[in-house]
């Protein structure tokens, strides 16, 4: 067996993992990139960027709320989303056998 490849019981726990990331994806309900504070003045903001600008939008506190809740929604995504990029390229770069590695040769 060469030296990285995968066995069965390490394919399905990849898979398994894969599948849970994907379960937890459904979960998720709406979702916004950008921040929401409250400023001095009592008013609520939110915040995000649009083509490299800070745009910022005025909230009642009801969207305020909506607002964070669909911030950590994407918080959420943006983990779930790392964690099959990482276990993706596990199983992608392992599955199957690649190049030789040559070794370094050592400076003279």
């Amino acid at each position: 067996m060469q030296k990285g490849s995968l066995t069965p019981a390490k394919i399905a726990k990849l898979t398994g993992q894969f599948e849970h990331c994907k379960g937890q994806l459904l979960e998720l309900s709406w979702i916004t990139q950008g921040s929401v504070f409250k400023t001095q003045q009592g008013t609520w903001c939110w915040t995000r960027k649009v083509k490299a600008k800070t745009v910022t939008v005025a909230l009642s506190a009801q969207q305020a709320e909506l607002f964070k809740q669909a911030i950590a929604q994407h918080r959420k995504l943006e983990v779930l989303l790392a964690k099959m990029r990482d276990i993706s390229q596990t199983f992608l770069l392992q599955s199957v056998p690649g190049p030789l590695r040559r070794k370094r040769s050592k400076p003279s």
